[in-house]
């Protein structure tokens, strides 16, 4: 398996974070960013505590995408 690009701002590479979705350049897991999401924390707070390595705009692709992802399980069953 070789880099793949989930969206704009995500890619999945086995070679990183063991192939686990990450923000496009770093090794910031999409996962540990989205709980900070779900924790209530400001957008502006996670970019700053991720020292600008991502953007509003990644956390937005990151969100919309788990809507997507949410649907499409909850649309199958």
């Amino acid at each position: 398996m070789k880099l793949k690009f989930t969206g704009h701002y995500i890619v999945t590479e086995p070679t990183i974070c063991h192939g686990k979705p990450t923000f496009r350049g770093t090794r910031i897991l999409v996962a540990d960013v989205l709980e900070q999401v779900a924790d209530g924390l400001a957008w502006e707070t996670i970019i700053a505590e991720w020292r600008g390595s991502i953007s509003h705009e990644a956390i937005a692709e990151a969100v919309r995408l788990s809507r997507e992802t949410f649907l499409e399980k909850w649309s199958n069953t």
